[in-house]
């Protein structure tokens, strides 16, 4: 990993850091329930220590099955926060899928056949990707948040893309050149926590 990658990496530790400041405050504002905003916080927690898990040991550490475990919180996390922020009805049971999803991902990843943990993390990352992809879209449509919201959309195609290039990688079976995923992954990785960052913030009010 050279300096240009642990330069980005540390700016998207900077967001994702700025961001847990920001749903923390928002928990503390809420007058009502307002899980959401802890969802949204162990996110983009997650993602601020991947970074620099990623800048203090470079791109090996994605090796290790305990990463791509805590990183599937990222994913999961924003895609329950969504859930639970917009349709509060079906928080519980998103919840209870997310706590499976992540289970099963430990589970293969210690212990069953890679093509069975790549199949897995394949679709809880899928799952988990497109609830991020549509939720921000509908409520956009329906007047509940601005239209600035639907960076939440691009930042959830960007984190769905680069754990599934990332899984397939691992599995070797990878759908792009591992070159060039570790070529992109720190901008993208950026540009995820930028559209999440304006998305959030900006998009917040009808």
């Amino acid at each position: 990993m050279g300096l240009f990658d642990r330069l980005v990496l540390l700016a998207t530790g900077l967001v994702a850091a700025y961001l847990v400041w920001y749903f923390i405050t928002e928990q503390r504002r809420a007058t009502g329930e307002a899980n959401h905003n802890c969802y949204y916080a162990l996110s983009f927690a997650v993602l601020l220590v991947a970074g620099l898990l990623l800048i203090a040991f470079g791109y090996g550490v994605l090796a290790s099955p305990l990463v791509v475990i805590v990183a599937a919180l990222i994913p999961l996390a924003l895609a329950t926060g969504l859930v639970s922020q917009f349709f509060p009805q079906h928080a519980r049971a998103y919840l209870v899928f997310a706590l499976a999803g992540l289970l099963l991902i430990a589970l293969t990843r210690f212990s069953g056949p890679s093509g069975l943990a790549t199949a897995v993390l394949a679709t809880v990352h899928s799952v988990a990707g497109l609830t991020i992809f549509f939720v921000p879209l509908l409520v956009v449509r329906w007047g509940k948040v601005n239209s600035s919201f639907c960076l939440v959309t691009v930042g959830g195609t960007l984190i769905g893309i680069g754990g599934i290039a990332l899984a397939f990688l691992k599995a070797g079976r990878p759908i792009l050149p591992a070159d060039l995923i570790f070529a992109i992954l720190a901008p993208v990785l950026f540009l995820m926590a930028v559209s999440f960052a304006i998305g959030f913030v900006r998009g917040a009010r009808p």
